[in-house]
């Protein structure tokens, strides 16, 4: 199954690697990843698409929100996929 998440995350170096360290460690893929910025210069907004079973959806959104650079995880509603 196909989920996208958005991720909020301090606009710092280092914090993209973490966040692709973190699924790269669970050997899930990331299909797509688009970075932009936010009107706060300190943030940057993470869109991803993945593949994988729902538990393992919320077990890396857990993790994830865990990150010392990360602000906030979310599933956009509109986005969801079949």
């Amino acid at each position: 199954m196909k989920h996208t998440l958005s991720i909020l995350l301090q606009n710092e170096a280092g914090a993209l690697v973490r966040v692709a360290g973190l699924f790269a460690a669970r050997n899930c893929n990331i299909d797509s990843l688009t970075v932009a910025i936010t009107q706060d210069p300190g943030v940057s907004q993470l869109t991803l698409v993945m593949h994988g079973a729902e538990g393992t959806v919320q077990q890396i959104i857990e993790q994830t929100r865990k990150l010392v650079d990360v602000i906030e995880v979310s599933r956009p509603v509109s986005l969801l996929h079949s």
